[in-house]
């Protein structure tokens, strides 16, 4: 659960500072359960709408609406996504080299879900980004997802799935030739998939 905290960040600046207790102010008149999140969730809104308290405020009320008619229990349960682990298509590992947690996603392991639909698969990565976002130290806000496309092909085409996903997320693509050097310049050894060729086991998401 989220909760209030100081904002303990060197990269902060005065403004955001002066600014976040204000904005917290409004959103919480308008939607108590904001007071559930805590301030470096408040800092985000502002940066994503440059600082601006009233554009900031409207994205973020919107956020808990959605938030509290898509995941009304707080979380995703295990048994609401029982197809798309099925796949076992998703791994968390350890930490890059600056502490953010890592995941990986094997593309060709996906499948079109015929039985739970679209809706399960954004409860997916509803429950996805949940499981990162637990793990993040107090003051990170990023986290290292690796997306192997290896064997993908056309049966794994699932666009208003992909849609969705990338909506929120940034992509590197990297070339196999140049794959365990590139992810070597974030992420130690020990810390690296063993498919890569690190030393770390995958571990299915949903047994982190």
């Amino acid at each position: 659960m989220a909760f209030e905290e100081e904002v303990d960040d060197k990269n902060i600046s005065e403004t955001e500072l002066s600014k976040i207790p204000l904005m917290r102010a409004f959103v919480e008149s308008k939607d108590p359960s904001a007071k559930e999140y805590d301030d470096l969730t408040i800092r985000r809104f502002l940066r994503a709408r440059e600082l601006d308290i009233e554009k900031a405020s409207s994205m973020f009320l919107e956020f808990l609406k959605w938030r509290s008619s898509f995941v009304p229990n707080g979380s995703i349960s295990l048994s609401e996504v029982p197809d798309e682990l099925a796949q076992n298509k998703m791994f968390m590992q350890g930490f890059d080299k600056k502490g953010r947690p890592i995941t990986v996603v094997f593309g060709a392991r996906h499948f079109q879900n015929k039985v739970g639909g679209l809706d399960e698969f954004k409860r997916f990565v509803v429950y996805s980004l949940d499981k990162l976002c637990s793990r993040m130290p107090t003051g990170e806000e990023k986290f290292v997802g690796i997306g192997d496309l290896k064997g993908w092909g056309y049966s794994n085409c699932d666009i208003r799935g992909y849609l969705g996903a990338l909506k929120i997320l940034q992509i590197v693509f990297v070339e196999n030739s140049t794959l365990k050097s590139r992810l070597q310049e974030d992420i130690e050894e020990d810390q690296l998939p063993e498919t890569y060729g690190g030393k770390m086991p995958l571990v299915p998401i949903q047994n982190c």
